[in-house]
């Protein structure tokens, strides 16, 4: 009895290391182009993009009737056709919701935030978790 259940534990300890910790939620993500301008958030303001335009719009899940302005994500490339994803992850923000109707994932990055995580594809899994700075 007690050398299954230590077989039953090592098993345990040997997939939750393959598999690894999500700690966010999961999603997918698209790329959308220019014109970013207006927004739903910020209109015609400049301003609203962060360095490196490091910014999304979000789908109707996300949104909050508009309260996801400004909201701040990390996220990360989990995985799509012909293994697009890149390392590490991204600090986005917030800046409209998705101009696509229906919106065609869970989070539409910009160009450049797309460009960061993935190599050009349609659509990638990601994992998301907001953060405040």
């Amino acid at each position: 009895m007690v050398l299954l259940v230590i077989m039953a534990v090592m098993s345990s300890l040997v997939l939750i290391n393959q598999v690894g910790f999500v700690f966010g939620d999961i999603g997918t993500a698209s790329s959308y182009h220019p014109p970013y301008l207006p927004t739903r958030c910020s209109g015609n303001r400049q301003d609203q993009f962060p360095p490196g335009n490091l910014f999304v719009a979000v789908g109707e899940g996300l949104w909050d009737n508009g309260a996801a302005c400004g909201r701040r994500y990390r996220l990360r490339c989990l995985s799509g056709s012909k293994k697009p994803c890149k390392d590490g992850t991204i600090d986005v923000k917030v800046v409209d919701f998705c101009p696509k109707s229906p919106c065609p994932s869970t989070i539409l990055l910009s160009s450049d935030a797309f460009a960061a995580i993935s190599r050009p594809t349609y659509k990638v899994n990601i994992e998301y978790v907001q953060y405040v700075s």
